[in-house]
């Protein structure tokens, strides 16, 4: 079972708290765990080692030991540091398929996460959503669960060519097929978003294990009537993999989910969560991610 934890950031005018909890699970019929998750204030994420390449495992936990080196504990990062820490897994991902015991393979992970950043003076705070490959981030407000990042996936091409529909994609042939991964090319494209993070923000990181067993609409619908009063000890992390193994766990399954707050100690602003134009796309330069239609 995987615990519920939480965190307090002490901000010029300010707290931020987050309240998360993560777990992974080798699955039903999977021998070994190529998952890799990170949970601390202030990276979460998830790695999803590719399956059928040289050592997924110790792909993914490269990358959450890269961020742990690059990342401070307990204090806002900025944008560029992460994106330092992405590009640096990158080419520590990549060192492990020139390690003779990996022979030609090539190592690689996806990536999905995000990062509680200082933006600048006149910017300030906010959430930063990464994304390599189909592992994904969801936004959840109470109601709805919104897929935040972009799956690079063959079949998430064949959707945004209007060649099938996502639900065909859900059970395409190719749906395990994936367009970019940390460590597939010399240089890492990552989609990147920013959120302001003032007010309440809720997240669910995870990687395909659950949302190949579960749909949408199912996760929503477990975040909904989870209960912590009601079920001590049991976290949403554990609700949702313990449901995709009910429904046969067919691979590794990972979730992180992060809920936050950001405001004035003396003030409970819940209402201030929605995102606004900060021009800090154009200061990411290449990272701004593509159109999701």
């Amino acid at each position: 079972m995987a615990s519920q934890s939480e965190s307090e950031l002490v901000l010029p005018a300010a707290r931020a708290r987050f309240v998360f909890s993560a777990r992974s699970d080798v699955g039903r019929e999977r021998k070994v765990n190529e998952d890799s998750y990170l949970a601390q204030s202030p990276v979460f994420l998830v790695a999803d080692g590719m399956g059928g390449h040289a050592h997924g495992d110790v792909a993914s936990q490269t990358v959450v030991r890269v961020f742990e080196e690059h990342i401070a504990r307990d204090a806002p990062s900025t944008p560029e540091r992460v994106l330092d820490a992405i590009h640096s897994s990158n080419d520590a991902v990549r060192d492990l398929s020139a390690v003779d015991d990996y022979g030609t393979a090539v190592s690689g992970t996806t990536l999905a996460g995000i990062a509680f950043v200082d933006a600048g003076d006149d910017v300030g705070f906010h959430w930063m959503a990464f994304n390599i490959g189909d592992s994904r981030v969801y936004t959840w407000d109470g109601r709805t669960l919104a897929q935040l990042s972009v799956d690079h996936s063959a079949v998430q091409e064949m959707v945004d060519a209007g060649l099938i529909s996502s639900d065909e994609a859900e059970q395409h042939p190719e749906r395990n097929v994936i367009t970019r991964a940390i460590g597939a090319d010399e240089s890492v494209d990552a989609d990147v978003w920013l959120l302001p993070a003032s007010g309440r923000h809720a997240f669910l990181i995870c990687s395909d294990g659950l949302n190949k067993e579960l749909g949408a609409a199912e996760i929503a619908q477990l975040l909904a009537s989870y209960d912590g009063v009601a079920e001590p000890g049991r976290s949403i992390a554990d609700v949702l993999v313990d449901a995709a193994l009910a429904r046969g766990g067919h691979d590794n399954v990972t979730v992180v989910s992060v809920e936050s707050f950001l405001g004035n100690p003396e003030q409970d602003d819940a209402d201030s969560t929605e995102d606004r134009s900060t021009g800090l796309h154009e200061h990411l330069g290449d990272t701004r991610p593509r159109s999701q239609g």
